[in-house]
């Protein structure tokens, strides 16, 4: 069961001061919710290990992974430009999930093959990314988070640039995935509707720091939402 913890963690990032508690415990999808500039990237950069806090532990399934380096740590971080490769094929962009070095076994192609399937996209292993609709593109990085098998997935704003149509479709498939997989889905969201219609859990960052924790409707009642 996947298990998230930040104890006193701190940094510093010129003159200004973040410090976060935060306990997170079990499958399910988290909203990080706030005003812009609060602190909601600066919590994932030092969830994902892209920032160094200068105080406090970092604790993922029981480990202090504070000191480790982002590809040490158990999770999967999708950014808003998916972080595809345009001169390879949707196949090796998927691969490069298992390994970056491309070394693969013929199980680890099954693997890929099978990831693609869950995510809509069986038969496109050979299609360039240029040639991908936005969607398409999305559902790619879904399926490289996929063959990683890690228990957290970090989604920065990854659908704000998709219209809302196909922001819901990308909304349901997330779910579908986050459930079948079992996996913590911590997603950033400047949408209210959006965080409203996926989110088991919400976090909300202010001035620096988590300001609550909790569902949906005590989140609501928090911001003054609630009739």
């Amino acid at each position: 069961m996947p298990e998230l913890l930040l104890q006193s963690v701190g940094t510093r990032l010129g003159e200004r001061d973040f410090h976060y508690e935060l306990s997170l415990e079990g499958p399910g999808i988290v909203a990080i919710s706030g005003p812009s500039g609060a602190g909601k990237s600066t919590l994932f950069h030092l969830i994902a290990g892209f920032e160094t806090p200068i105080s406090g532990r970092i604790v993922m399934d029981g480990v202090d992974v504070a000191a480790l380096a982002p590809g040490k740590r158990p999770i999967t971080t999708i950014f808003q430009d998916h972080n595809l490769f345009a001169h390879l094929d949707v196949s090796t962009n998927v691969a490069l999930g298992i390994s970056p070095s491309l070394t693969l076994a013929r199980t680890d192609m099954n693997r890929i093959s099978e990831a693609l399937e869950n995510v809509g996209l069986g038969g496109f292993e050979q299609r360039m990314t240029q040639q991908l609709s936005g969607g398409e593109r999305q559902r790619v990085a879904f399926a490289r988070a996929l063959v990683r098998k890690r228990p957290f997935l970090l989604l920065d704003e990854v659908f704000a640039s998709l219209d809302e149509a196909l922001r819901i479709d990308m909304g349901e498939l997330l779910r579908t995935l986050q459930q079948d997989n079992a996996m913590m889905v911590l997603m950033i969201s400047h949408d209210g509707r959006e965080v409203g219609r996926l989110a088991d859990r919400v976090v909300e960052i202010r001035d620096g720091r988590n300001v609550f924790t909790g569902g949906i409707v005590e989140w609501q009642e928090f911001l003054g939402l609630s009739e």
